[in-house]
């Protein structure tokens, strides 16, 4: 890694870890396809853009990743099998209801927000402020979209407690 100033033996935990969530971004991607393609209901104009705006965000993520990964000097796995095999997230059902699919997205958040640190924590130990800088604007972008939808689950009345 001497034309990127980085140790390779402590750049490889990176990588695999890239790849992980990498793996995890493509399930993700198709998931917020399905609930695109498959939503119903009142809020159909809101959601199916919502979830257009959202796959095509991540469509972008996953483009990076991958190239961050061979920019590492390493290969990105490219498999769908191996994406299914490899992910934290499950795939789900065409026939959620709205909320359930908001509820299913938040969740996967969750896990995807968990895999984001590790990958952090990773890029950190080696010093490698280029994915680092990568990563912590997934994480902003994940948290402010996981307030979007828990907000839109809520109720007109409900009320955020005080800080």
């Amino acid at each position: 890694m001497s034309f990127l100033n980085l140790d390779k033996d402590k750049i490889n935990a990176t990588a695999v870890e890239l790849n992980q969530l990498l793996a995890d971004y493509h399930l993700y991607y198709q998931k917020i396809r399905n609930f695109h393609w498959n939503i119903v209901g009142r809020d159909f104009f809101t959601l199916h853009e919502k979830f257009e705006e959202m796959y095509n965000d991540t469509q972008v993520k996953i483009d990076e990743i991958a190239e961050r990964i061979l920019t590492l000097r390493y290969r990105p796995v490219s498999n769908y099998s191996e994406y299914i095999e490899k992910s934290n997230l499950k795939e789900a059902s065409s026939s959620l209801t709205d909320v359930e699919m908001i509820e299913t997205l938040l969740k996967d958040h969750g896990i995807l927000l968990g895999q984001l640190r590790s990958t952090l924590d990773k890029a950190n130990e080696a010093d490698d402020e280029g994915t680092a800088d990568l990563l912590t604007g997934y994480i902003a972008d994940i948290e402010k979209t996981s307030w979007m939808l828990d907000a839109w689950k809520m109720k007109s009345g409900d009320n955020l407690p005080k800080a």
